[in-house]
């Protein structure tokens, strides 16, 4: 296994120590499940810039990269929903996008092509990382009631935009894959 792979797993073996200090009454767990989902998001371009500068992409990297990413953030969403500091609409939302993406590479992948990770979709995920960490650490500031209230304010702008980012990445993904999708033209073979 090499050293891109291992990060990849690293950052699915941090899953669990996301969960547990975000969903356990530890002193400052929202503080430490923010560093660590911080941490473990970064490790996301970290094992991508190895793989590709020292040319260790493997197919075993290929999955298991975009799977971690999808654990680390379904589970944090989930436990945001748990905790009821998040709407699980938002949650089932982002999570269901993941989903259909995945799916549309697997379709793409069977008429032997690839839906390479795109910028907006780059982005889409930099918004929801961002959106997830406030959403984890912003109840937990005490503060007077103008400052909690923009403080909150602040939490549903950022998740606002992951949100509106996740639809438009979503959008963006099957228009330019609107030919993988597209039924054969009569004629030709199934």
């Amino acid at each position: 296994m090499n050293w891109a792979n291992r990060i990849t797993v690293l950052r699915i073996l941090l899953v669990p120590v996301v969960m547990v200090f975000l969903l356990t009454s530890v002193k400052l767990g929202a503080w430490f499940a923010a560093a660590v989902f911080g941490l473990a998001a970064l490790s996301d371009s970290v094992d991508g810039w190895i793989a590709r500068s020292y040319k260790q992409v493997t197919v075993m990297g290929q999955f298991l990269d975009p799977l971690a990413d999808k654990l680390l953030v379904s589970a944090a969403l989930i436990a945001l929903v748990d905790l009821n500091r998040l709407s699980a609409w938002i949650a089932v939302l982002i999570i269901s996008r993941e989903f259909a993406v995945s799916g549309l590479r697997l379709v793409a992948m069977a008429e032997g092509r690839v839906i390479a990770a795109s910028s907006l979709g780059k982005v889409k995920t930099i918004s929801q990382v961002v959106a997830i960490i406030g959403w984890m650490i912003l109840p937990e500031i005490k503060a007077s009631p103008p400052v909690a209230t923009a403080l909150d304010w602040l939490a549903i702008a950022l998740m606002t935009v992951a949100v509106v980012l996740t639809l438009v990445s979503f959008i963006d993904y099957f228009v330019k894959a609107r030919d993988i999708l597209a039924p054969p033209a009569q004629g030709e073979e199934t």
